[in-house]
């Protein structure tokens, strides 16, 4: 399992090594599937052009424990096998990745619903703070946004 918050320009972690990373499981052999998620910057929304994201989260080490949290507690919700998360925070741009995500499964069902799970658990239920810096000024967005 990968859980880990990263500082933009920090460390670069890709969908791909999520993937070679969760296929290390033990029990791979029983999977049949691996879904992924990654979330990146939408430059354009409703009369909106977005200049540049900034992400942050006011404590990083207790955020990385309420992910782990979410995902032990989805694993035994769906039966999946494993999951990982990368979630970025910093400075961001249009297409820049700012949350990736790999769940292994059993089956597609389970594996699908978990995946959505901790995306909207990420989403809603953690404390990150997102301002969006766009031709219209600046916009504050608390969790759930």
């Amino acid at each position: 399992m990968v859980v880990r918050i990263i500082e933009n320009k920090e460390d670069k972690v890709t969908i791909y090594d999520l993937i070679e990373d969760i296929k290390k499981n033990p029990k791979i052999d029983y999977s049949g599937a691996i879904f992924t998620f990654e979330g990146i910057v939408r430059g354009k929304d409703k009369n909106m052009n977005l200049k540049k994201l900034i992400l942050t989260t006011p404590d990083k080490e207790k955020t990385i424990q309420e992910i782990k949290k979410i995902i032990e507690n989805t694993k035994t919700k769906y039966g999946v096998y494993e999951i990982s998360v990368v979630h970025y925070i910093g400075e961001f741009y249009t297409g820049d990745s700012l949350f990736l995500l790999a769940v292994l499964g059993n089956h597609r069902e389970e594996t699908l619903y978990a995946m959505n799970e901790v995306i909207d658990m990420v989403k809603y239920d953690l404390d990150f703070k997102k301002e969006e810096i766009s031709d219209n000024g600046s916009k504050t967005i608390m969790a759930g946004g």
